[in-house]
């Protein structure tokens, strides 16, 4: 197939990046996934810096060492040559679109696949008439209907227009089950939802590695900034039902700034009410590639927040062979009594419940590893790119039915 893949902005992987990182480098990945699969795949890009375009005839067109000969990126100049989102974005999405659509009247893909809801504007325009099939994924609803903890600050005219793509687009790719009844609350139709979840980088986060330094304690491993959130009062509370245990909580500002940061302040506080200030650490920023060994360090990763960039974080722990205990949020990753534990939202700030749960896979080592091998053996199944981009090939394909078999 020849595939694109749209994308108002896209982040190239650098593992110096602070963990976890920006959502849009999973389109590459995608992009680099399909592309091993044999199809032609151009990742369109909104311009964002003056450096993108990468050739002289000025069609943005580049190609890198990470980047097969199956796999261009191709920068689109719509609108200032700067990050923009939101309601700044708005008014460059038909520039956008109609230099996507110069670019498929003389040669048309066979799918287009929008990333986010700008993205899924230019493409339905730029696809008109031209009668390309268009898929969606969203990444995260701005609607209020999500339990995303993060919202746009347009979220009334950012839900109708995810609304609308979403009824307009042939096929909507969700991350989870919940983000499909998301839309099925905006209307979208359930016939053309598919739950296809995010891909993770299965060599580099895996259960073999070197692991970061630690002492004798029992270590829970929270990955969120260290804001006096309720989930982390509630980690911390569990903490002092674990006398053994200590708490490493990774995210939030450079280390060098976490003596000042409000959220970092406020939670080395409330340990000390608690009398635990000796067991929580906070690390601060942890580089992408740092985050293996801090994960195969631990022996339990706690994640009750529903956050979506932080979203894949229990997937990848479970990739590195650490059993999660993780709110229902993530119930299609996390499976109850196999790889993990799950905490209903009703229990989620019972920190003598969370405390049991933590209890029972530190005072049994087999159970332990036996979740844990189970997490690894999941995650690499289900999570991989390479099963990713088959299922999404099995989207495309469905669309395009007997035009793919004739070209086969």
């Amino acid at each position: 197939m020849k595939i694109a893949l749209v994308a108002d902005h896209l982040c190239l992987p650098s593992r110096a990046d602070a963990y976890p990182g920006d959502p849009a480098r999973r389109v590459l990945s995608l992009a680099q996934a399909l592309a091993g699969r044999d199809h032609a795949v151009t990742i369109y890009s909104r311009q964002e810096s003056p450096g993108a375009a990468e050739d002289a005839g000025g069609g943005g067109r580049g190609r890198g060492s990470a980047r097969g000969a199956r796999l261009t990126i191709e920068h689109i100049q719509a609108g200032p040559q700067q990050p923009l989102s939101g309601e700044d974005l708005l008014p460059h999405v038909a520039a956008f679109a109609g230099r996507l659509a110069d670019r498929w009247r003389p040669s048309p893909p066979d799918v287009v696949h929008a990333y986010c809801w700008a993205s899924g504007l230019a493409a339905l325009a730029g696809t008109r008439g031209l009668g390309i099939p268009v898929v969606q994924t969203f990444h995260s609803l701005g609607s209020g209907t999500g339990r995303n903890d993060q919202r746009d600050d347009q979220a009334g005219p950012r839900a109708r227009l995810e609304a609308s793509i979403g009824r307009s687009v042939q096929a909507v790719l969700a991350g989870t089950s919940e983000e499909r009844e998301d839309l099925g609350r905006l209307g979208v139709a359930s016939s053309s939802v598919r739950v296809v979840p995010v891909g993770v980088d299965t060599k580099l986060f895996q259960p073999s590695g070197p692991a970061a330094e630690r002492g004798r304690k029992p270590r829970i491993l929270v990955v969120s900034p260290p804001g006096d959130h309720p989930e982390l009062v509630t980690v911390l509370r569990a903490l002092k039902d674990l006398p053994h245990a200590e708490l490493v909580v990774a995210g939030g500002p450079p280390r060098s700034k976490l003596a000042g940061d409000p959220g970092c302040r406020a939670l080395a506080a409330l340990a000390c009410r608690l009398g635990l200030a000796g067991r929580l650490t906070c690390t601060g920023k942890v580089r992408e590639a740092d985050m293996p060994a801090l994960m195969r360090s631990a022996d339990v990763l706690v994640h009750l927040t529903t956050a979506w960039p932080f979203a894949v974080v229990p997937v990848e722990a479970m990739a590195c062979g650490l059993p999660v205990i993780a709110s229902e949020a993530h119930a299609d990753a996390v499976i109850h009594g196999n790889t993990g534990f799950l905490v209903s939202p009703a229990a989620s700030g019972d920190s003598a419940l969370l405390a049991r749960r933590i209890g029972e896979l530190l005072a049994n080592p087999m159970l332990r590893d036996g979740y844990g091998i189970a997490a690894a053996s999941r995650a690499a199944s289900r999570y991989s790119w390479e099963r990713i981009g088959q299922e999404t090939e099995t989207v495309y394909e469905a669309l395009l039915g007997p035009q793919v078999q004739a070209a086969a």
